[in-house]
């Protein structure tokens, strides 16, 4: 019975279960209702010291004070705690009411009771469901009791309600129940199964009996349709001829539905006659081909109809695009007709503009490019203005247009560049238009195109490489040319050196040649024609005229050297032979003046250092091949110094001064600063060879009164040399003649112990001076001893070399000295 069991057990057994259950667990009985009521007040069971000490569990046994204070008070006949129970009577009612409330909801239409079975069903399986939860608490409980053995367990099942125990075993006859139908049902199963098989063999059978009878039946629906279908497909040849003629008569639309009836009847023929295709439909796949490219051929010609007969052009445009839209049958590929009349509009357009037969030839490249100039605007106008709307928006025209106008062009100039080599004025006529032109406010880019004509963002007609190849052609061809050019202005100069005039002269009455403007000219333009095409061509250009302004002035340089041979050997004298001599200085003034006009904005710096080298170069050379001839005319006069007779008169250095005023008279007509550099060269060489003569011991002073003289004649010597060339123009500071007045204080010394200062202040002045120049100046002065001249030579050892003064140039080491007598032996080597 269930009041036998302890209320703290029923309390553990129902914390096991969900509220829900102990809700309904609540309504069995009193006991139940209390325990129920425990459980929610979530009070931890706890075990009965009463239960604990039954003589069943002996080891468990309490205290009576204990058992007594834990044991509650019950009332007589109640197995609960508290009070009687008052609410049974009113949960019994309020669960019938509900389940009849239910039941009535549930049963109140009549197709619900249909599904009473399924009800009940459920019903006992939670009725089941909750027993099974109860055993498991009570098996739960058993373990925390301690209760292992078989007979525990069993006294424990006999101490619960017997509805407990009855529920229990009609579950399980009901499971066996249910485990018996379900047998039942299989066994029912496979034996329906092994008929419907037997059936299905016998229906196979069948089936291959009815299989010719199958194919009979197939061959009479064909016939039957073919018989409906006759009529229609004895025009099929009528249809398909007229069809040809539209297509001849470039009457599209026309053509196109009679095309499209005949594969409508090939279609349905296809779909009666069980997929068989018949031969009259065999002329279909060329008759659409034919009109497909009837459709190309007039979209090719978009440009020419969009002015003359438009609509033709919409009517072949639309057949394209129904076509393209059309979904195919009879497992056919689909005809994109529109893909082929996006490239019969490219093949066309490139075929009036870059077709083989229309490329340039040699030298013709101006005229075509000039041609396109022209042409390809206008035709970019044409298509938004008049082909544009022929098409559906899609075509994109304009774009397709300026894109493939831009792909043809591209592909032809590459054609063209790999063939033979252009011309100098063709290459660089083609960058200049493909860099500039093409690109420009003229062509592509002008204002009155839309943005769908805009190129700039393809390909470049021209690729670096292509540019980099057409620079180095111009470069190589305008080098010959400039080679050339160069060569014939040297040819002109040289062919007047010989002329029994004078050089010309210009206004201010300088010696004047069109040569270095010539020159100039040829090379300055080629370098400033290239800035309209690019900065990288500008440099290329500028460097190649600079090698050949190089390479003209060392052949100039060569002529000069051939023209003055050959003048002083006798075999070609030029009656003119210093004028034109001075006349080259003078272009060497202009081509110095004007060479940085080849050195444009960007050019590397120092680019001109070798031109420039080159011109110095020449400078020195001319001045040397002027003075040469003055050489010839004063080396007969200086080989009477010094003598008795240079001593005691002034005659011999007048002669060499009006020598030298003669020589000097048509130097006014070069150019400054050219004038002021031959004079300079002009003293310094009359006061070289006066060194030079002075040195080589011819006369050795026999007395104080002689030294005096020689110390007078170097000191009006030097001043008569000085007037000379200040009245030629030659500014003094640039003058070498001061070096005489400092010879003549060495040689009037009177006391030649002093020697060494004045050895030593000319070793200050000049640096360059040697022992053995010293030497023969003591020797000049015919007073000194051995100790005396030892004593003064060392000073020329004494010390750090001395730095040549700011602006002198070397002196006495151009001038050879004597060879010192045998019996003269310095400290600076061994004697002989």
């Amino acid at each position: 019975m269930a009041e036998s069991l302890p209320l703290e057990m029923l309390t553990y057994i129902l914390s096991f279960l969900p509220l829900s259950d102990q809700k309904e667990a609540s309504l069995v009985s009193r006991a139940w209702y209390c325990a129920a009521q425990n459980a929610l007040r979530e009070i931890p069971p706890q075990l009965s010291s009463s239960y604990l000490s039954s003589p069943a569990h002996p080891g468990l046994a309490m205290d009576s004070t204990t058992k007594d204070g834990m044991q509650p008070a019950l009332l007589p006949g109640s197995s609960c705690p508290g009070p009687e129970w008052p609410e049974q009577e009113r949960a019994e009612r309020l669960a019938r009411g509900a389940a009849l409330k239910w039941a009535s909801g549930i049963f109140y239409r009549p197709e619900q009771l249909a599904r009473l079975g399924q009800y009940r069903s459920r019903e006992v399986q939670r009725t089941c469901f909750l027993e099974a939860r109860m055993k498991v608490g009570i098996r739960q409980w058993a373990g925390v009791l301690g209760v292992g053995s078989r007979a525990g367990r069993a006294s424990l099942v006999a101490s619960l309600p017997q509805s407990v125990v009855q529920s229990y075993l009609e579950g399980v006859k009901t499971g066996m129940w249910q485990l018996a139908q379900a047998l039942e049902a299989v066994r029912e199963a496979c034996g329906a199964l092994g008929q419907a098989h037997g059936l299905l063999q016998g229906m196979a059978k069948a089936v291959q009996t009815l299989e010719p009878l199958r194919e009979q039946v197939s061959q009479h629906m064909q016939l039957q349709a073919l018989s409906q279908l006759l009529p229609r497909l004895r025009a099929i040849p009528a249809a398909v001829a007229h069809t040809q003629t539209l297509i001849d008569a470039q009457q599209l639309l026309e053509a196109y539905v009679s095309l499209r009836e005949l594969e409508l009847l090939r279609g349905e023929t296809w779909a009666s006659l069980g997929d068989l295709e018949l031969p009259i439909f065999e002329g279909l796949g060329p008759l659409a081909e034919g009109l497909g490219q009837a459709v190309e051929a007039v979209v090719g010609a978009a440009g020419q109809l969009a002015r003359e007969d438009p609509a033709l052009l919409v009517a072949a445009v639309r057949v394209a695009e129904v076509e393209t839209g059309r979904t195919t049958a009879l497992e056919q590929a689909p005809r994109d007709w529109r893909q082929r009349c996006l490239r019969a509009l490219q093949e066309g357009l490139e075929r009036v503009h870059f077709q083989t037969p229309l490329l340039p030839g040699p030298g013709a490249l101006a005229g075509w490019l000039e041609a396109l100039r022209v042409a390809l605007p206008a035709e970019l106008a044409t298509a938004e203005a008049l082909i544009a709307p022929c098409c559906p928006p899609h075509y994109k025209v304009v774009q397709l247009w300026a894109h493939t106008l831009h792909s043809g062009l591209r592909r032809c100039l590459q054609q063209f560049l790999e063939g033979a080599e252009l011309g100098a004025a063709d290459a660089f006529t083609l960058l200049h238009w493909a860099l500039h032109v093409y690109l420009g406010p003229e062509m592509m880019g002008s204002l009155e195109l839309g943005p769908e004509a805009d190129v700039s963002q393809l390909e470049p007609l021209l690729t670096q490489e292509n540019i980099e190849q057409l620079e180095a052609t111009f470069v190589s061809k305008v080098q010959i040319s400039v080679v050339q050019w160069l060569q014939k202005a040297l040819d002109g100069e040289v062919a007047e050196w010989g002329r029994e005039q004078e050089p010309d002269t210009d206004l201010s009455g300088f010696y004047h040649s069109p040569m270095p403007a010539i020159v100039l000219q040829i090379l300055e333009e080629n370098i400033r024609v290239t800035s309209l095409v690019s900065e990288s061509l500008q440099r290329r250009v500028c460097a190649m005229a600079l090698s050949e302004l190089g390479a003209f002035l060392r052949s100039f340089s060569d002529a000069l050297i051939r023209f003055s041979r050959d003048h002083l050997r006798g075999e070609a004298l030029a009656p003119h032979y210093v004028p034109y001599l001075l006349a080259t200085l003078n272009h060497h003034s202009a081509l110095s003046s004007s060479v940085s006009v080849l050195q444009p904005d960007g050019v590397v710096s120092g680019a001109l250092a070798p031109v420039e080298a080159a011109l110095d170069e020449l400078q020195r050379r001319i001045c040397r091949l002027v003075l040469e001839v003055l050489l010839v005319e004063l080396q007969p006069l200086f080989m009477a110094l010094p003598s008795r007779q240079w001593l005691s008169s002034t005659e011999l250095l007048d002669n060499v001064c009006e020598r030298t005023a003669s020589f000097c008279r048509d130097f006014w007509r070069v150019r400054n600063p050219a004038v002021q550099l031959l004079l300079a060269e002009t003293e310094r060489t009359v006061v070289l060879q006066y060194l030079c003569a002075l040195m080589q011991g011819r006369l050795a002073c026999r007395s104080a009164e002689e030294r005096n003289q020689v110390a007078e004649r170097l000191q009006h010597d030097a001043a008569q040399l000085r007037d000379l060339f200040l009245d030629l123009g030659l500014e003094e500071s640039l003058q070498c003649a001061p070096v005489l007045l400092t010879l003549g204080k060495l040689l009037n010394l009177r006391d030649p112990t002093m020697l060494g200062l004045e050895v030593a202040g000319l070793r200050q002045q000049f640096p360059d001076v040697s022992e053995d120049h010293v030497s023969a100046l003591l020797d000049l002065r015919g007073d000194v001893s051995r100790e005396q001249r030892l004593a003064a030579l060392s000073f020329l050892q004494a010390g750090p070399q001395p730095s040549p003064p700011a602006g002198r140039r070397a002196l006495f080491s151009l001038v050879p000295a004597p060879t010192p007598a045998p019996s003269s032996c310095l400290p600076s080597g061994p004697c002989a």
